[in-house]
């Protein structure tokens, strides 16, 4: 029997196989079963044929869904060791070191790293460099780093590891189950659920980084010239370029005065020269002084142009653009806080100007889904308060709010967003005593998350994801309004983490679903941004995309929601465009 074939032999649903891929070969590893290794060139064959059976992938990191991904399979289900690591242990550190650590209850202070061999380090007793684990009980920092790639006996031997630490993460989270089921409106098994739905998030992020966003370069490059003007052609012309920029502002001043506007020390004597006075020079701040003086506006749209020329301007195009029209950035499944997903090369922060450039591909289309005041509706199903779940029914529920506190639909949005983020001031401070009187459960869910937060102690959420709020230690030299205000601080967030970290979590279990149908009909996810999915269809299934996308959403609410909470009601916009601008 080949090495195919006794592939094919240990091929049943949902079974954990682990996988890793070095330049060389592919090693796979099942629980109780001798390993196999293959030449790379039969691995897409091999990934083939467990996909096909249904196994569940084991991987220390998406590096190896997306190796998987490079060779033309798309993995369907999967066990990501470091997205269920930041899901029981919290933080952003999630390396096979700190993952091994916290399965086998080692102190992550004592992780080693590879140090230079000297006369300190030479004499020290580290065992067998063949194996992964040190004599000290962690693993070995040279093989976290890629030593075990060095020889398929040592791949072979990683991906045993990993078997092993997926069933040891698969009791933990097992037990956090079973702790948090006991205090949790909800169902057993959903933190297992939890851990599925955030490894599926690491395959979308790997895809997401393979197929890129479709974006014209030539439409992005007009929209820069637009604000910054051409392109320099050396460095001489650039400073040339910048000193007309900062003239349209400059030129409002008496000749001879200048002052360099990329400094905020020298805006503000600017505006001092004309007469504003202002504590600093941020942006709502000098929108509101628009009348003040002639200076102001230019000031404004030079900012704008500003931020476009050094973050999204023509080196951003030339550095993240590839040649087959993609923008491309790196996507991690979670922000190590509340559980966010989160990309580089401006993918999460691209400012509208932007988006026409956003452009689907000929014979394609873009449908675009937002989900509707998700942050709110989270808090109404996992606070189980059944006066916000009635509010909910609505297309627009700060509408029913407003309505139950007597105030301006404006007042009650800002007072429940204020309620989730703790602001006790501002327009909607006097609200918040109508959101006590007339959701009390929602808000008393928040008082005892701020609370614990406040008092150094870890929070979960809804979905079981650990928040670390014992790490941040108390300074035994700072005043006690120091520390007063350090402690509130954590409970704002504390307050904040559990709505946003559920809605995350809901979130990534929706684009899971999303991801898995879209296939069947060639429509595939190009962007994942907080409550919004771009989704890159064939013209012909844009319409069928559209209402999978509605129907993903209704089943992701019967998986996730606690039982108290089925009548919550998720609402999304859905857009079919060729322009992501064009989306309402």
């Amino acid at each position: 029997m080949d090495a195919l074939e006794s592939i094919a032999a240990l091929a049943t649903a949902n079974r954990p196989v682990a996988v890793a891929v070095t330049d060389r070969v592919a090693v796979f590893a099942v629980d109780g079963r001798p390993g196999l290794s293959m030449a790379i060139d039969d691995f897409s064959d091999a990934v083939r044929v467990l996909e096909e059976a249904g196994v569940r992938w084991v991987w220390w990191s998406n590096e190896t869904a997306a190796a998987m991904i490079e060779a033309g399979v798309h993995p369907a289900r999967c066990w990501d060791l470091a997205a269920v690591h930041r899901l029981l242990a919290g933080g952003w550190a999630s390396d096979p070191g700190h993952v091994w650590a916290h399965v086998n209850g080692l102190d992550v202070e004592t992780i080693p790293t590879v140090l230079p061999v000297d006369l300190f380090t030479q004499g020290e007793e580290r065992g067998d460099p063949d194996q992964p684990i040190g004599n000290d009980g962690h693993v070995r920092p040279e093989w976290v780093e890629g030593a075990w790639a060095a020889h398929p006996d040592r791949a072979m031997r990683w991906v045993e590891l990993a078997i092993e630490v997926q069933r040891r993460q698969a009791n933990a989270v097992a037990q956090v189950d079973r702790e948090h089921h006991a205090g949790v409106a909800r169902g057993p098994g959903h933190v297992r659920a939890t851990a599925l739905s955030e490894s599926a998030a690491e395959v979308i992020c790997a895809e997401l980084e393979h197929v890129g966003l479709p974006f014209d370069r030539t439409v992005g490059e007009q929209i820069v010239a637009g604000f910054v003007g051409r392109r320099p052609s050396d460095d001489a012309d650039e400073r040339t370029l910048l000193r007309e920029l900062d003239d349209t502002v400059l030129c409002h001043l008496p000749a001879g005065t200048d002052f360099d506007l990329r400094r905020p020390d020298h805006v503000k004597s600017l505006l001092r020269r004309v007469g504003i006075e202002v504590p600093d020079t941020r942006a709502w701040r000098l929108e509101a002084l628009r009348d003040a003086h002639p200076i102001v506006a230019p000031l404004l749209a030079w900012r704008r142009a500003e931020r476009i020329r050094t973050t999204f301007g023509y080196a951003w195009l030339d550095e993240h653009v590839g040649t087959d029209g993609r923008l491309r950035g790196r996507w991690h499944g979670s922000d190590g806080a509340a559980g966010r997903m989160t990309a580089t090369a401006g993918l999460h922060n691209m400012p509208a100007e932007m988006r026409p450039a956003v452009v689907a591909p000929r014979g394609r289309l873009l449908v675009r889904a937002d989900l509707g005041q998700i942050e709110p509706r989270i808090l109404a199903a996992v606070s189980g308060d059944r006066q916000l779940i009635r509010a909910c029914r609505d297309d627009d529920l700060y509408a029913p709010v407003a309505s139950r506190l007597r105030v301006e639909r404006s007042v009650a949005k800002v007072a429940v967003l204020g309620a989730m983020y703790g602001q006790t001031t501002g327009i909607g401070a006097e609200a918040l005593h109508g959101l006590e009187r007339e959701y009390p459960v929602a808000m008393e869910y928040l008082r005892r998350a701020d609370e614990a937060a406040q008092g150094g102690n870890d929070l979960r959420t809804y979905g079981g994801r650990r928040l670390r709020m014992s790490a941040a230690k108390p300074d035994p030299t700072g005043s006690d309004g120091h520390v007063r205000s350090k402690a509130a601080a954590r409970g704002r967030y504390g307050r904040n983490a559990v709505v946003q970290g559920a809605a995350a979590e809901f979130f990534k279990t929706w684009a899971a679903l999303v991801r898995a149908r879209g296939a069947e009909i060639d429509a595939r996810i190009v962007l994942c941004l907080h409550d919004e999915l771009l989704i890159d269809a064939a013209a012909d299934d844009a319409a069928t995309s559209s209402t999978l996308i509605v129907s993903c959403l209704a089943e992701t609410a019967h998986r996730w929601s606690p039982p108290a909470a089925e009548r919550v009601r998720f609402v999304v916009d859905v857009s079919t465009v060729e322009r992501w601008s064009d989306a309402k």
